[in-house]
């Protein structure tokens, strides 16, 4: 049954190389099977794997539509251009470069186009939600540019916009990063625009996580108030891995040069293919109720979880994540996300705000709904998950409970298939 889901072509694989070829079907029997909770995963159509998997993977192309460094671009350049109108129209953008390979990547070519190394940058704490590229010592951006965080209250695990706009009058930054990976509410945008025009800073929105629901006008957008805005194609969006950004056309010219030939050399063509695919995907009648829908799952599932006896982060979810508090089971993040693992339940350990423990250990967990959402579960689905999470988080020292909530995790996800053969 796995096998007939890659077609033909995988017997020759088969042949060629079955250690390669195992994987691809015992990853295929895992997505099938298990439960898929991680807030950045999802499952793409059969259509977008079918562009990754195609002879546009073959073609270097350097460069932009009409102007690449290589010839023979003719058909590649007609994927290109197709795939910016989409995104244009899409996201009511001005401009649109659909070449970064990740978002990670997209983050570098933004830093590029509006600052130097040293310029100051404020952007959310990692501790509270932010990531990597917003400023972590690990990571480039810790290391090349002054970035100075902002957080959220202790009280209600909001962001603090009154200490955003007090740090960017103190340190008067080149740039403002809002968005963030374990964030679970929405971003007041106009607020944020308003310090920005205060302070003279770029405004830059990382909207990785959340711009699948910008896509399905399940949230509001921040394209309308930002400079740029950068965000990865594989989230709540339901594209292939890779980046993308948006930005006023008086940043057009800077952005594409800091993607080429400022960081990357050829795009992924079959990769910028697939996404306009995405693109296409996302507006259609059916991607926008699946937006709203995994909404409606995410707080469904926060709050079946606090029925559970854990605590939602910021009292609950207004996006497709719920950041939860695992104190109260006695068992801390690391421990959970293991024992959820052997039960057959893919999340991830999580550090809440003001978190007491490393970030290697943490408190918390954070549940994410588009790839369960993809399959077609919905709100009646979310106490059963939530009681097989926190059985699993519980009871996981015992062998016997695992393999039986495992073949509960099992029997549910064979009713909502994923690829079905």
């Amino acid at each position: 049954m796995s096998e007939t889901f890659f077609g033909p072509d995988f017997q020759a694989l088969q042949g060629q190389d079955p250690e390669i070829a195992a994987i691809l079907i015992s990853e295929l029997d895992r997505q099938r099977e298990n439960l898929q909770l991680i807030a950045s995963e999802n499952f793409t159509s059969p259509a977008v794997l079918a562009a990754l998997g195609s002879t546009l993977s073959n073609k270097y192309a350097e460069g932009y539509p009409g102007k690449r460094y290589y010839g023979g671009c003719e058909e590649v350049d007609k994927a290109e251009v197709i795939g910016i109108a989409r995104a244009k129209e899409l996201f009511g953008a001005e401009h649109a470069n659909l070449q970064p390979h990740s978002g990670a990547s997209a983050n570098v070519a933004v830093y590029q186009a509006f600052t130097k190394p040293g310029d100051t940058v404020l952007a959310m704490s990692l501790p509270h939600g932010g990531h990597l590229t917003h400023g972590s010592k690990v990571n480039f951006s810790g290391k090349w540019f002054n970035v100075e965080s902002y957080g959220v209250r202790q009280d209600n695990e909001l962001i603090d916009y009154d200490e955003l706009r007090d740090i960017a009058l103190r340190v008067k930054p080149k740039m403002i990063c809002s968005g963030a990976t374990a964030y679970p509410s929405l971003i007041d945008f106009k607020t944020v625009r308003s310090i920005c025009d205060e302070v003279g800073a770029i405004m830059w929105v990382d909207a990785a996580h959340f711009i699948g629901l910008v896509a399905g006008k399940a949230i509001p957008s921040p394209v309308e108030y930002a400079d740029v805005v950068s965000f990865t194609t594989h989230k709540v969006l339901r594209g292939p891995r890779g980046g993308m950004i948006l930005s006023k056309a008086a940043h057009a010219s800077a952005i594409d040069k800091a993607i080429f030939p400022g960081m990357q050399g050829g795009p992924i063509m079959s990769a910028v293919a697939a996404k306009a695919i995405a693109l296409k995907e996302c507006a259609t009648a059916q991607y926008q109720s699946y937006a709203k829908e995994v909404i409606v799952n995410a707080k469904a599932l926060a709050k079946s979880l606090e029925d559970e006896g854990m605590r939602a982060v910021s009292g609950g979810t207004e996006t497709h994540l719920a950041l939860i508090d695992i104190r109260s089971t006695g068992v801390n993040g690391k421990v959970a996300d293991e024992r959820c693992g052997r039960a057959g339940i893919s999340l991830n350990k999580n550090a809440i705000p003001y978190d007491p423990e490393s970030p290697a250990v943490t408190s918390g967990i954070r549940v994410g709904t588009p790839a369960v959402t993809t399959q077609g579960m919905g709100a009646e689905q979310m106490p059963v998950i939530a009681s097989l999470i926190a059985r699993a988080i519980k009871d996981g020292e015992d062998e016997a409970k695992i393999a039986q909530i495992r073949k509960e995790v099992n029997a549910l996800t064979a009713k909502f298939p994923v690829y079905p053969a």
